[in-house]
């Protein structure tokens, strides 16, 4: 019998589970994410679950969707990418360009060819230039040379120099993926350089308080596919924890419901993740995640991420249609209860005779400026400076219409920074109004409402004609975009063209073509499948029945997965303990590495054996396998003991795959021609106890 403590720190909620292994789940509690300083939603509830005095507990494990969400949020912090021997188009291949953005990025000659051997020598002089003329403004350095993967040395070169001038942390393309596709592969390692603070910022508040309460265990953190590793090396590779919340409640949900083929919704305060169960394994993206729109080359579950929480934001887009999300913002009901002043200010923007269009919006500082001072410009500083005083209302930062455009631009610099978090009317305000959720200030819920009620009518939309009107109007909206995500996702895994879907529930005209085409009738015909009353007048009844159970976790779903469930014509299960499946989830999971290596043959006589270190070259094939299945079973008990298995209870299984072809040399003659081998080893095990 061992006790394991099981964390999950989301965009809204903090989780904790306390879990024994024979006896099951012995406590739960849940706080709010304090992101201004995450160690104080952790501290708090860790207090919550543990009894006095506090139990031996032997591992604690966490899982996050931080990572998940400031991709989807366009968040994280500033970087320099280096590119080795890469061509200049390069930027303009798997959305590189936009990932970046203001983000510096230096291209050094050097890199390799397909076979591993060196295209150019390496400008070191030009490396040590560049990492000398950005390390003083970058958290952090992404290196990724062209064909890393078939040769690592440069990429080894330059990553040793930035950490011998700079000491910053500085992460490889080849450390993260062996697969070819040198643009992916840079967008995947910009992405993980960018995630390094913010996942080091959740292990040392964590760190700190387990040290509080004398817990000495090893801290695990859950990956995107759901297994386990040791919280070092996932600050080595935090992008690996991208999807680790959702991974973490497919795992949860598998084990609450014991349901085998089931999609899996998680909806949390920012996003929505939908997964599926097969035979009661979560079916992985072998292709590599998809988050945000950015398709990484992580192997993780295959969720489709969308935009859409009981935390988004309430808006019309550019047709005055109401939308909710995809960014997440605080809720006036939640604002209020934790910053009663901001409560006063409601009141004084209702009592006045004429209402202004950024009424009941707000911003305030999320976290501290820290490093990040130099980077900003002064009008960005200007703003940062009156909202670290408090909170502060839109409508008093826009005063000067001359200058609302640059202030807009500045603002939301700062909030795709996570410096600055928004304040708005949310589904959370919503159901606060509606009676469904009761835990912060109702009153401003209320004047909220209010506020947009008015607001929709003077766009001349017919959202209902006062603030319970328009809050079920916002109900309804999230119930459509929910289920809209649903249908999306099932299309998706039966093979229909068109785009995975990633943000088609936060936006109106974006939604996927499988659902919505060039006139819209698609998705028409599916939102009134999932509208009551469906099309007014219509000569078509519309009814849609989704083909596989769902299982629904996270806390807003009983507002809303009732009635999606209902209009979908399928079985809803939210099982006990749906609300903190994510913490569970993150404990009854296990480590899992994998190790790779490929055998090419060589120009000349003999085979090349592509490692994660270098080449090996080798006279025949049978002595290039027999080396790298060794060397591989042993690299991967290694990368498994290194991320946090228990030693001597790792199981190690290998495989190889000839990749052989037949080409047809005269009429009834062939001859097999050698392509490549495939060598993976798996190595699992439990996490090591304290």
């Amino acid at each position: 019998m061992a006790i394991l403590l099981g964390i999950d720190t989301g965009g809204t909620y903090t989780d904790a589970v306390l879990y024994d292994d024979a006896r099951g789940v012995l406590a739960a509690a849940k706080s709010l994410t304090t992101k201004h300083d995450l160690a104080i939603g952790i501290r708090e509830v860790i207090q919550r679950v543990l009894p006095d005095p506090t139990p031996d507990v032997r591992v604690v494990s966490i899982s996050t969707t931080l990572a998940t969400n400031a991709i989807v949020e366009g968040q994280g912090s500033s970087i320099c990418l280096l590119l080795i021997g890469y061509p200049p188009d390069a930027l303009d291949i798997a959305g590189l360009r936009q990932a970046l953005g203001k983000d510096p990025v230096v291209f050094i000659d050097g890199g390799h060819n397909a076979d591993g051997d060196e295209l150019a020598p390496l400008d070191v002089e030009a490396a040590r230039q560049a990492i000398l003329a950005h390390g003083s403004r970058a958290a952090a350095f992404a290196v990724s040379g062209y064909f890393g993967v078939r040769n690592p040395g440069h990429e080894l070169a330059v990553r040793d120099l930035a950490r011998e001038l700079t000491g910053l942390p500085v992460t490889c393309g080849h450390e993260l993926t062996q697969n070819l596709n040198a643009p992916r592969r840079a967008l995947t390692v910009a992405l993980n350089a960018r995630l390094i603070s913010l996942l080091q910022q959740l292990i040392l508040a964590v760190r700190a308080t387990l040290e509080e309460k004398g817990i000495h265990a090893p801290l695990m953190v859950v990956k995107g596919d759901g297994s386990l590793i040791e919280s070092a090396v996932a600050l080595q590779r935090p992008v690996e924890t991208i999807l680790s919340g959702p991974a973490a409640s497919v795992v949860g949900a598998h084990y609450l419901s014991g349901e085998r083929d089931v999609f899996v919704v998680d909806m949390g305060g920012t996003t929505s993740d939908i997964a599926l169960l097969r035979d009661g394994r979560p079916v992985l993206n072998k292709s590599g995640a998809v988050v945000g729109g950015w398709r990484t080359m992580v192997e993780a579950v295959a969720v489709h991420t969308f935009g859409l929480g009981g935390d988004s934001e309430v808006r019309l887009d550019s047709r005055d249609e109401l939308v909710v999300g995809p960014r997440r913002v605080v809720p006036l009901s939640l604002l209020a209860h934790q910053r009663p002043e901001a409560l006063d200010i409601l009141r004084r923007q209702a009592a006045k005779p004429v209402l202004e269009s950024t009424d009941g919006q707000f911003a305030l500082a999320q976290r501290p400026l820290e490093s990040s001072r130099e980077s900003l410009t002064p009008e960005q500083l200007a703003i940062w400076t009156a909202v670290s005083r408090g909170v502060l209302p839109l409508s008093e930062l826009f005063t000067n219409p001359r200058e609302v455009y640059f202030q807009r631009r500045a603002l939301m610099y700062l909030v795709e920074r996570g410096l600055v978090v928004l304040s708005s009317f949310t589904p959370t305000d919503a159901a606060h109004v509606l009676g469904y959720q009761a835990d912060w200030s109702l009153e401003a819920a209320r004047i909220g409402a209010d506020l947009w009620s008015h607001k929709v009518i003077a766009a001349g939309k017919p959202y209902g004609d006062s603030g319970p009107g328009f809050c079920q109007q916002v109900i309804q909206q999230v119930t459509i975009q929910a289920g809209r995500a649903l249908v999306s996702v099932a299309l998706s895994e039966m093979g229909a063209q068109g785009r995975s879907g990633a943000i088609a529930a936060g936006e109106t005209r974006a939604t996927p073509v499988a659902i919505e085409d060039h006139d819209g009738w698609r998705r028409v015909f599916v939102d009134a499948g999932l509208t009551e009353g469906g099309l007014d007048g219509s000569l078509l009844d519309v009814e849609l029945t989704l083909r596989r159970p769902v299982v629904a976790i996270g806390a807003p779903v009983p507002t809303y997965f009732p009635v999606v469930a209902r209009r979908l014509r399928t079985h809803l299960c939210i099982p006990e303990h749906a609300g903190i499946a994510n913490a569970v989830g993150a404990v009854v999971g296990g480590v899992m590495q994998t190790a790779r290596a490929i055998i090419r043959p060589m120009e000349g006589l003999g085979f090349r054996v592509h490692l994660g270190t270098g080449v090996r070259d080798y006279p025949n094939l049978s002595d290039a396998a027999d080396f790298a299945l060794a060397e591989m079973a042993r690299v991967a008990e290694e990368m498994a003991v290194a991320a946090g298995a228990g030693e001597g209870a790792v199981q190690v299984q290998t495989r190889r795959n000839d990749h052989i072809v037949r080409i047809k040399k005269d009429e009834d003659v062939y001859e097999e021609v050698f392509l490549q081998c495939d060598i993976v080893a798996v190595a699992v095990g439990r996490p090591k106890l304290a």
